[in-house]
């Protein structure tokens, strides 16, 4: 089982959250981290955040990320968007 957390917060509030789950056997890592982004952009009504450096480094590092504003194209009404890789097969 593949579990991916996401959380939008604000001023050290968290304003929302949704845990992805994903158990099938035929996606690679990779394509089960973009398949849970698109769902938790979906569910937040956001657009898609672009990949940065260091937002890499930090995801390959620690298996978690921000996004912050210079990652989405459009303006956020929030400081971040952190996704944490919880559980993995």
């Amino acid at each position: 089982m593949f579990r991916l957390w996401a959380k939008m917060i604000k001023d050290n509030h968290l304003l929302r959250d949704m845990v992805v789950e994903d158990d099938s056997t035929n996606r690679s890592r990779t394509k089960k981290i973009f398949h849970a982004l698109d769902e938790v952009c979906h569910e937040f009504d956001l657009s898609k955040p672009m990949w940065l450096e260091v937002t890499i480094k930090d995801f390959k590092k620690h298996d978690k990320t921000r996004f912050y504003q210079d990652n989405f194209i459009e303006q956020i009404d929030f400081d971040y968007l952190e996704i944490h890789v919880i559980e993995e097969d």
